[in-house]
């Protein structure tokens, strides 16, 4: 697909555990989605299976192991998520790191594995214009960590893969840019090889610093 490179350096952000601190109104959501089915809800355990993988695989779990229908159980979840986004709020230093990337001329994107609820949240939080465009499972891509919706979006704006980082907080997210062959940014140290560790988001900010002096 033709396009305009647009900027040499861009960022393609995750949003749940990266720049939104959501998992408690996510946890809430699955609680209550548990609850409609009158299933036992052990939090922890939930809060490290989705973490290690996602909503939709425990879902599609819990509904091979009950006889239940996962499509119909993430329909409900994502109906009682959308009344819980006023629990949702930013990560520390969030936007000012979206602020400073800004600035230095960094294009900046979404991929998420949320579907329209992110725009406005994104919206209510007042960072929906620092992106150049947000995909979300509407878009129809396969999930992480199969890299076709970064291949899109790297695709579409002519993005250097060498200058192109995704940031998460997951393995998951690591595998992704593993696999779509971009760097990876990431809240955990995972694959060294391929990832740069942090611990909070005002990091990514020296990491870029440090490698230009």
């Amino acid at each position: 697909m033709e396009g305009i490179k647009l900027m040499t350096r861009a960022f393609i952000w995750d949003l749940d555990g990266t720049l939104l601190d959501s998992y408690e109104a996510i946890l809430d959501g699955i609680a209550e989605t548990y609850a409609y089915y009158s299933l036992d809800f052990d939090r922890e355990a939930v809060h490290a299976f989705i973490l290690q993988q996602s909503v939709q695989s425990l879902l599609e779990d819990v509904a091979r192991e009950h006889g239940l229908d996962a499509e119909e159980m993430n329909r409900y979840r994502a109906s009682s998520l959308r009344e819980k986004n006023a629990q949702v709020h930013l990560m520390q230093g969030a936007r000012d790191i979206l602020v400073w990337a800004k600035e230095g001329g960094i294009a900046q994107f979404v991929y998420t594995h949320k579907g329209k609820n992110a725009y406005p949240i994104l919206e209510d939080l007042g960072i929906l214009s620092y992106f150049q465009e947000i995909v979300t499972t509407d878009n129809g891509f396969r999930r992480k960590p199969d890299p076709e919706g970064i291949d899109y979006l790297v695709d579409k704006y002519q993005l250097d893969p060498s200058e192109t980082y995704y940031i998460g907080d997951r393995t998951l997210d690591v595998d992704l840019a593993d696999n779509a062959e971009i760097g990876s940014i990431n809240f955990l140290d995972y694959k060294p090889d391929v990832n740069h560790a942090i611990q909070r988001l005002d990091d990514i900010r020296f990491y870029f610093e440090e490698e230009k002096s």
